[in-house]
């Protein structure tokens, strides 16, 4: 085995624990040298915000000096380079991931969100932008201020504005630039035409995520932006209410009707923390986290306290994350940032062995993945329905009961939808939605035919 060969060895023990396969068979090692005992290579990751570079650039470094002819190892990281991309918004060409930042409803910090945790990626070590997509009620201005605003056209572009290294833009800084300022009075055709334009005729450079805080709601506009741009992902925002929770749900279902996944769901002003005590306080209820993990199977969810900083620093024009490095809050947006980047990472790089869902004869249905195959009863399956009408949203409490299930149930269609659950349409009328991972999970029970 020669030199090469023996490094190559050594270095595929080491996981990506996101894309799950080692960083050899993945193409991480590039330019790979030996000379006499002086090994040097480089790890290209997938993103420069990758949240195990340390680990892998330790691990890589042991697992090469185990070799005894090695005397020193040295490891350039680096990330895979931004590729162009055709598009008819010209600015977008040179954006690796769009990730939209939505609300079912106004009012539920839905902009705090998005700029925090554009400031946040952006402290990773990624190149950021961050686009205002509001048009009606613009809140990057007040969120980032700027003394003296002056946008600069370069040939066809607008030159973004740049906050600690973050682009930014928004039709309220168009507007202040030109001396106009005052509402927005426009119908929605109007609207969506001149958020493509200002977005697509923006020079975002080479980014390596561009947030969209989008417009609330789940309108014309909302849809119109989500065939337009090529969104990779959405993060859903909501607040503890029931009201928010019904909101949260058609945005959702809004992302998956334009083959946009939802990779994350924050729970803004979840709690409140007293200065006497370290309880959490739910002002609002309990919120409906749960609720949402099991109905759609969302694994990255998040809850963020009522907390004056927060408020404070948003209208002073001022991202937390920045202001307040120690706070809780900006603690939890790093972990948020964290989780954003792995669950995109999975999308753009993961080839997952799918799962399906069929339902080949009545009373059973067949669950597939690769090779394995297991079968659950349909009764069973529709007994295990976790949304809101068979299961009480507070007490976690089952209200179908197994008499009630008919002798013949089975379903009518079975779907994919988006890329974490099943939507299956029942012959007693019910509609229900199962997590990949808790199908999964039935699956692999000893007994899988559920009774």
């Amino acid at each position: 085995m020669t030199n090469n060969e023996q490094v190559l060895e050594k270095l595929s023990v080491i996981i990506d624990p996101d894309l799950d396969k080692d960083i050899v068979t993945l193409g991480f090692i590039k330019k790979l040298k030996i000379e006499k005992g002086n090994v040097s290579f480089s790890i290209e990751l997938t993103t420069p915000a990758c949240p195990v570079k340390d680990m892998f650039k330790k691990e890589a470094e042991r697992v090469v000096k185990e070799l005894d002819w090695v005397e020193t190892v040295e490891i350039e990281m680096t990330a895979q380079p931004i590729k162009q991309k055709p598009s008819q918004m010209k600015g977008l060409e040179r954006v690796r991931h769009i990730i939209a930042v939505g609300s079912g409803k106004g009012g539920v910090g839905k902009s705090m969100v998005a700029t925090n945790l554009a400031f946040s990626l952006s402290k990773t070590g990624a190149k950021v932008g961050l686009f205002d997509a509001d048009v009606y009620g613009p809140s990057l201005p007040t969120m980032v201020g700027f003394e003296n605003i002056s946008l600069k056209m370069e040939g066809a572009f607008i030159e973004p504005l740049d906050y600690e290294g973050v682009k930014l833009m928004s039709f309220g800084y168009a507007t202040e630039s030109s001396g106009e300022s005052g509402p927005a009075i426009m119908r929605g055709p109007m609207v969506s035409q001149v958020i493509q334009q200002l977005l697509g005729s923006t020079d975002w450079g080479e980014l390596d995520y561009l947030i969209l805080d989008m417009p609330p709601g789940t309108g014309d506009i909302q849809l119109t932006i989500g065939q337009q741009v090529p969104v990779t992902a959405a993060v859903i925002v909501t607040t503890p209410q029931r009201i928010s929770f019904v909101d949260v749900v058609k945005g959702i279902q809004m992302f998956d009707e334009l083959k946009i996944p939802t990779i994350a769901v924050v729970e803004n002003m979840a709690y409140f923390k007293c200065n006497d005590c370290s309880k959490k306080h739910q002002v609002f209820g309990k919120g409906a986290l749960n609720s949402l993990s099991e109905e759609f199977g969302f694994t990255q969810s998040f809850q963020l306290p009522m907390q004056y900083e927060v408020s404070y620093y948003s209208d002073n024009g001022q991202p937390l994350v920045l202001a307040e490095p120690d706070n809780e809050v900006t603690q939890l947006f790093a972990e948020l940032s964290e989780a954003v980047v792995r669950e995109v990472s999975k999308l753009a790089y993961v080839s997952d062995v799918k799962v399906e869902l069929t339902a080949p004869k009545k009373g059973v249905v067949e669950v597939k993945k690769g090779d394995e195959t297991a079968l659950l009863s349909s009764a069973g399956l529709r007994l295990s329905c976790r949304c809101a009408y068979c299961v009480d949203e507070l007490s976690g409490k089952q209200r179908i009961e197994k008499s009630t299930i008919k002798a013949d149930i089975h379903p009518v269609d079975i779907k994919r939808v988006g890329n974490y659950a099943f939507g299956i349409n029942w012959n007693d009328g019910h509609t229900s939605l199962y997590p990949i991972k808790a199908i999964e999970a039935l699956s692999q029970k000893p007994e899988p035919v559920l009774n």
